[in-house]
């Protein structure tokens, strides 16, 4: 397959700008108009998408809970087939970060804002109302720290560890851009450079920016909650804005940066803050309940694992998946363009085994540890007979996490340090967004002016504010969850794709391999003949 790099930098510049114009200008245009008409028919617009979610859902939410599980055991199959063995980039490729800055950064995209905000709340709301049985014992608890698991556990990380590889495979081994369309070359071959491969990335830019801004939107409102909780700052629609203007503008120190001195520096911190937090909670909690519960929520989510992702509620009327599992679903996938791209921007010079062993299994393990940590502990709470924080799930789930810390010494400490997490999971979102957006709307460019990246930056944090005080983020969440419908079948597609380019690559290796061993023998052959001649002789 000829390199493609060099057709990608074709592109010509646009008023100093390196961008692919019809996908930058038809995804703007598309962006503008979406939020206006969110903004002017939000009850109506939030009507239409509620309306499709639901008939997505209750029709195609086997599809869903179908595909995850392919993907899972696709990439399995990948890491543990002879394909394991190529590296991303080619044999000689090495990596460009060190290990715990390639874990800290693919970990911050991954999850990010959504282990603060649902930490607390999702145990605590499965506890109450569990898919089976009755809710507030142990039984329950153990469902609910089951489907907790379930929903931040290897299945995301499979289709986050599908994208980022086919998009890291054929960019850095084919020499393809580094942009969605590049994964369907298979199929297409010269037409990702037409109309096609345009679609399919104003498609996962539009999916990669409504998705960053409804997130940001909602962590900015924990943000703001808690301020309010613990500082008793007004937790206003201004002061969201606020807050968003100022992280947005920190977001933008960092885009100016690069990816090695200001996303790489920021998710390092990440973790660091992430586990200063942890073992305040640990060492301040109920540590040997959290430690035990720890190896029972992993055998029992293990244990029951088959049937826990392939349960599809067919015998059951409760629709209780609807809102959780199957929406989950429906927003990993949704969300797997950004974050599947960022995997792959960083990950040049891994074999391919080693990539999916540790985006598959490490933050699935410190995922479970978090969850346990917050999640099982604040059960353990109500079953002692405290039901503050319970009570404050029901009553504003904004400010779950800042009411659990109400049981612990050095609450202040905790909510200040939970705070600053926050914020520094939102910059690295809003930075890594821009980064994944400007490679879209560059034509796979990997390192495009710093202006473009500030551009998207600045994007994101006004259209999270533009619908933060419209009221129109529920509807656009809605509807990228609604979008995830199409791109499972894309992503069943990309596994295909992967798995021939993968094939053909090992075929040439082994022939190359084949071919050298020939060479040596026929040298060799031919020296031994050359001794026997001068022996003769």
């Amino acid at each position: 397959m000829p390199n493609k790099v060099e057709r990608s930098d074709e592109k010509k510049s646009i008023f100093g700008l390196k961008l692919n114009g019809r996908v930058f200008f038809t995804s703007a245009f598309l962006i503008f108009l979406s939020i206006v008409l969110t903004l002017v028919y939000k009850d109506s617009a939030k009507s239409f998408f509620n309306a499709t979610q639901l008939y997505v859902t209750e029709n195609g939410g086997w599809f869903y809970i179908l595909g995850v599980n392919f993907f899972l055991v696709f990439i399995l199959y990948i890491a543990l087939s002879k394909y394991g063995t190529l590296k991303i980039g080619g044999e000689h490729a090495k990596p460009e970060f060190k290990k715990i800055s390639w874990f800290s950064m693919l970990f911050s995209a991954g999850m990010g804002i959504g282990l603060l905000y649902f930490s607390v709340s999702e145990p605590l709301t499965h506890f109450s109302n569990p898919p089976f049985g009755e809710g507030g014992n142990a039984e329950a608890a153990r469902q609910a720290m089951q489907y907790t698991y379930l929903h931040w556990g290897i299945h995301i990380w499979a289709v986050y560890a599908l994208v980022g590889l086919s998009l890291a495979y054929f960019t850095y081994t084919r020499g393809l851009p580094l942009t969605l369309r590049s994964v369907f070359y298979p199929f297409l071959k010269e037409k990702i450079y037409g109309i096609w491969g345009d679609i399919i990335d104003i498609f996962a830019v539009l999916a990669t920016l409504f998705g960053l801004a409804t997130s940001l939107g909602y962590g900015v409102k924990q943000v703001s909650a808690g301020l309010n909780y613990v500082f008793g700052f007004p937790d206003t629609i201004t002061t969201q804005v606020l807050l968003i203007a100022g992280i947005t503008l920190i977001a933008t120190g960092s885009v100016v940066l690069g990816i090695h001195k200001g996303i790489k520096v920021l998710s390092e911190w990440n973790i660091r803050i992430a586990l200063v937090l942890l073992l305040l909670v640990l060492f301040l909690g109920p540590t040997l309940f959290i430690f035990k519960s720890y190896v029972q929520n992993i055998g029992a989510y293990l244990g029951d694992f088959i049937e826990l992702s392939t349960w599809t509620e067919t015998y059951s009327q409760d629709n209780w998946q609807m809102p959780w599992t199957v929406t989950y679903w429906g927003w990993w996938i949704a969300w797997s363009p950004f974050v599947g791209m960022f995997i792959a921007r960083i990950s040049k010079g891994r074999q391919i085994r080693e990539f999916i062993f540790s985006v598959l299994f490490l933050p699935t393990l410190v995922i479970f540890f978090w969850m346990t940590a917050f999640g099982s502990a604040a059960i353990n709470d109500v079953l002692l007979g405290d039901n503050s924080v319970l009570e404050a799930v029901n009553t504003n789930v904004d400010i779950s996490l800042f009411a659990f810390f109400e049981n612990y010494p050095f609450t202040l400490v905790l909510n200040l340090v939970a705070i600053i997490l926050i914020v520094s999971f939102f910059v690295t979102s809003s930075d890594s967004g821009s980064l994944v957006i400007d490679s879209l709307t560059s034509g796979g460019k990997i390192d495009a002016p710093v202006g473009q990246r500030v551009f998207w930056a600045v994007i994101e944090g006004a259209i999270a504010a533009v619908l933060l005080i419209g009221g129109g983020l529920e509807a656009l969440q809605t509807a990228s969850i609604v979008s995830a419908l199409p791109f499972t079948v894309i992503l069943f597609v990309m596994c295909y794709s992967l798995f021939l380019g993968l094939k053909e690559d090992f075929i040439k290796k082994e022939k190359q391999a084949n071919s050298k061993v020939n060479n040596e023998n026929g040298l060799e052959h031919s020296h031994k003949t050359d001794d026997k001649f001068s022996k003769d002789s």
